[in-house]
């Protein structure tokens, strides 16, 4: 990533450029862009060819001022960091449903060597605010609940939020390339929730904000507001307000949910 870029992407985030490449600015750099730059999957509902390469992350999630989901979002971080002077590694990751584990290459974080290898993940939606330590078993506090990596016997991890597991880690590095068939497929596959409805989603001082579909949904401590959209026009504009994202038109669910299609 080039240097004007690198002040573009850290403007973006409202993350000043740091000093050294460390723990602390690592920390900063994680949290900023988790309540910036939204999880979102319109894309795929919109059209647009999603593409695997630091350019193409720098011009969405930079330029045009959007989010995506992981492939995207922890590429371009990854990128970043990368110009920043961290040694980024990306990993695969298999993420846990309610049949158990989907498919490999589900889930793109990256593995962050420091003192030690630390896990950096801006795109799973609701996760660790920070980043986590592979090496330690023992429980990590965070803001998003009690973080557990578990050693399971094939030498993968799984990470587990307040005992509930979230995905199987490999340690492996992998390329770019290596996630774009399954990339790929979540963005066709009627099987895969991503092209079931559309998510558009950040975290806020009171809670998270998100749009599904047609819905806004609030939540705070002090519970869930709702409000379903009656027009395009008013849906558009909570996308404004809420995400700072414009566009020329409302998705349309690529395969919406309880209809029958094959692959």
């Amino acid at each position: 990533m080039q240097a004007n870029q690198i002040d573009a992407y850290l403007a973006r985030i409202g993350v000043a450029r740091p000093a050294q490449p460390d723990i602390a600015t690592l920390y900063q750099l994680q949290y900023q862009h988790l309540r910036v730059v939204p999880f979102e999957n319109l894309s795929i509902h919109l059209g647009e060819q999603i593409q695997l390469d630091d350019d193409s992350f720098f011009d969405k999630l930079v330029t045009r001022g959007r989010g995506g989901f992981c492939y995207e979002l922890n590429g371009g971080f990854g990128a970043l960091l990368a110009g920043l002077g961290y040694e980024v590694e990306y990993v695969a990751g298999r993420v846990y449903g309610p049949s158990g584990l989907g498919p490999p290459f589900d889930h793109l974080a990256l593995r962050v060597q420091l003192d030690e290898p630390w896990l950096v993940d801006v795109g799973f939606g609701r996760f660790a605010d920070y980043p986590l330590r592979l090496n330690v078993r023992e429980p990590q506090p965070d803001p998003a609940g009690e973080v557990l990596v578990v050693e399971q016997a094939e030498g993968d991890l799984d990470i587990l939020i307040d005992g509930k597991p979230q995905y199987r880690l490999e340690l492996r590095p992998r390329s770019l390339l290596e996630f774009e068939p399954t990339c790929w497929w979540h963005q066709t596959s009627p099987k895969s929730h991503f092209t079931q409805s559309t998510v558009c989603s950040l975290p806020t001082s009171e809670g998270r904000i998100t749009i599904s579909d047609r819905v806004l949904i609030e939540t705070t401590a002090n519970g869930r507001r709702q409000h379903t959209f009656s027009s395009d026009d008013e849906l558009l504009a909570a996308y404004r307000e809420h995400f700072g994202i414009v566009l020329e038109h409302a998705p349309v669910t690529l395969h919406p949910r309880g209809i029958a299609a094959s692959v």
